[in-house]
């Protein structure tokens, strides 16, 4: 499984890192361009994610409808433009454009439909976890690598590095990734569409993506320039605080998994990640010297790399085979939603408002966040049975859809296989067998 999926979660992890690389210094950064002020730096810090925001339903549907590969190919050469422009940039808003562009390859929710796809139902709680841990491990990395070559090689530095990982990732999709199975279905998709846009569980995760998001950016937002403005620190010292921060959120990534995953404690890691973003930001503001405030990052990005390898996988949990595009082009939108606000509503709070008032209010926000998340339940372990084709009677399968027991059949025509999600508690391969004689 891991071999299947391997450069899939490569593609992802360094379009991730290419965006991430640039998150701890570009505040900084843009600062020194021409018409900048806190407000235009805070849309660039989240330009990217409006425009994910807009193209990721459509990418989705597209890929569901197109193909996949052709889709992330697409999206990997608008996001390769974007970089080049943003290294090219002498002024605010040509870095705003570029930012807009490398937003505009919004391929998350396809790389994770695809990955879908190219896996069994049971692995794939496995195969979201990796992709999560992988875009988890581009985030530390990021921490690591961002302030250290900003500081020393320049800023637009980091964007040619990112152009040339959106290159490579072409690379890999064309050679390295496996054609997905065809599958077909005889679900309605008006019907099912309904369901997604309603469906209680997959708004909860949303808003959860849409809040975690949120409160990352406007701490990328605050943190450099905090530092260098208030602490008086320099930009080659923000290493001291992003690589404690980066050692403690790998450290939580693994048990968090583990929990989530094996123990299907889903709901306990949101809250235990939730109740530490509203510590940290409380930390972050109320502290009175840089000892304190760099406690409070390192356990913000604890909390957030807690949530960070679950949070594909949980969304994916509640989507249909042919709706996976769909279902995740509107979570990953939620999530660049509050990337982009997080960033704006960073900029102008940061120069007109003070932090102590910042932070109570986040912490506010937690607060409702918390009882959302206490409302959801964990999602139930399901069985999946594998039939093989030449063993049923193919007309009967529409019987299926009145099936008890039954959540969702498909059929993997690639590998000549019914396949069925069913609750073992109210049926059996062999019953389901028994009916399609």
């Amino acid at each position: 499984m891991i071999k299947t999926i391997l450069p899939l979660c490569s593609i992802i992890s360094l379009r991730f890192l290419g965006l991430f690389l640039v998150l701890p210094v570009i505040s900084v950064y843009a600062m020194n361009l021409k018409g900048a002020n806190t407000t235009l730096i805070g849309v660039v810090i989240g330009g990217y994610a409006l425009t994910q925001m807009l193209f990721q339903i459509p990418f989705g549907i597209l890929s569901d409808k197109l193909g996949r590969k052709g889709t992330i190919i697409m999206g990997l050469l608008l996001f390769a433009i974007g970089s080049i422009i943003c290294a090219l940039s002498v002024d605010i808003f040509s870095l705003m454009l570029g930012r807009f562009l490398q937003g505009a390859g919004a391929i998350g929710a396809v790389v994770t439909a695809m990955i879908s796809d190219l896996v069994k139902e049971e692995q794939r709680p496995k195969a979201m976890s990796f992709m999560g841990a992988s875009i988890a491990g581009s985030f530390a990395l990021s921490m690591l690598f961002g302030p250290t070559i900003g500081a020393y090689a320049g800023v637009e530095v980091l964007f040619w590095i990112t152009a040339f990982l959106a290159v490579f990732s072409i690379y890999l999709i064309v050679k390295k990734v496996p054609n997905p199975p065809v599958i077909t279905h005889t679900y309605s998709t008006k019907l099912n569409i309904f369901n997604v846009l309603k469906n209680s569980n997959l708004v909860k995760m949303n808003i959860t993506n849409f809040l975690q998001k949120g409160l990352m950016t406007f701490a990328f937002m605050i943190i450099p320039m905090v530092l260098l403005k208030e602490f008086n620190w320099e930009m080659k010292e923000l290493y001291k605080v992003y690589i404690p921060a980066m050692i403690f959120g790998v450290l939580a990534m693994a048990p968090a998994a583990i929990m989530a995953e094996k123990y299907g404690k889903f709901k306990e890691v949101l809250i235990i990640g939730i109740v530490f973003f509203a510590l940290s930001y409380l930390i972050i503001g109320f502290g009175q010297d840089d000892l304190l405030f760099v406690i409070g990052v390192i356990i913000f990005f604890t909390g957030f790399n807690m949530h960070e390898p679950i949070m594909q996988s949980l969304a994916s949990k509640f989507a249909k085979v042919h709706q996976r595009g769909f279902v995740l082009g509107i979570f990953n939108a939620f999530g660049y939603l509050g990337t982009f606000l997080g960033g704006l509503l960073g900029g102008m709070f940061y120069a007109q408002t003070s932090m102590s008032a910042i932070v109570t209010s986040i912490a506010v926000v937690c607060f409702l966040w918390l009882l959302l998340i206490f409302s959801m339940p964990n999602p139930m372990k399901k069985r999946v049975a594998y039939i093989h084709l030449d063993t049923i009677n193919q007309e009967k399968t529409p019987a299926l859809h009145d099936f008890y027991g039954i959540e969702e059949w498909y059929i993997n025509e690639t590998e000549n296989l019914l396949i069925v999600k069913y609750d073992e508690n109210e049926t059996s391969p062999s019953k389901i067998e028994e009916v399609l004689k």
